[in-house]
């Protein structure tokens, strides 16, 4: 969340924060397109401590075939500050934004290119935004990413946006994760996010965990899916 006015200050505090991540995900196939997500996230200024920030989003996806898939999602995002929680959010922000989502599986390389435009409007400012991410996965005791599998996700994600700075933002992290069956998958990292502004940039390391929890149709046609993050 870019934060604007007298919270930038307090965004950089700590040198270490925390996101957690709990997403639910409905697949769809090549019998049932139809799909779709929901995802609540918090983040703390340190480690495990002094909340700060949490977002709640949901999204309606559709197969166009098993390796392209679209996405229509909205989200509500607020930003607090961690020294008077009292004081309600410093910044609330509801978002709109349409999504594709390419793969490409080689052998134990899965690729996942994502490029997705946002609508957002930031305590009542509209804004426009324009981002891409590319991300890696390495199962390590299958060539497939399924139940019982270890895996390593990579990832690098840029913002763009059509008022200066145009380049807002850098993403990038690195995790270990663990798919236990058809159903639930956790991950654990790192994730570094760098802010540019037109005076200057500041950036952030954080710990990551993700839990998702994948519901499985009885009749779906069975495809390797990506443990991926939506956020």
């Amino acid at each position: 969340m870019l934060m604007i006015g007298s919270s930038a200050a307090y965004a950089q505090d700590s040198k270490l924060g925390t996101w957690g991540i709990a997403t639910v995900v409905l697949p769809g196939d090549s019998i049932h397109r139809w799909g779709g997500y929901s995802e609540l996230q918090i983040r703390t200024n340190t480690a495990f401590s002094q909340f700060q920030y949490y977002e709640a989003k949901a999204g309606v996806s559709y197969d166009l075939d098993k390796n392209f898939i679209a996405l229509l999602g909205t989200g509500t995002y607020h930003t607090y500050d961690f020294t008077d929680l009292s004081a309600g959010p410093l910044t609330n922000e509801f978002r709109v934004w349409e999504q594709m989502t390419v793969n490409q599986f080689l052998y134990r390389l899965k690729f996942e290119h994502r490029y997705r435009v946002e609508q957002r409007w930031v305590n009542g400012d509209y804004r426009n935004r324009f981002r891409y991410r590319l991300n890696m996965f390495i199962p390590l005791n299958n060539t497939k990413i399924v139940a019982k599998t270890w895996f390593l996700s990579l990832f690098d994600e840029v913002f763009f946006n059509n008022k200066a700075p145009n380049f807002e933002r850098n993403r990038v992290s690195a995790a270990l994760g663990y798919q236990f069956d058809k159903k639930w998958i956790v991950q654990a990292g790192w994730l570094n996010q760098r802010n540019y502004t037109i005076a200057q940039s500041s950036g952030k390391n954080n710990i990551m965990l993700m839990l998702m929890y994948r519901i499985n149709r009885k009749n779906a046609v069975q495809k390797e899916q990506l443990p991926t993050t939506t956020d």
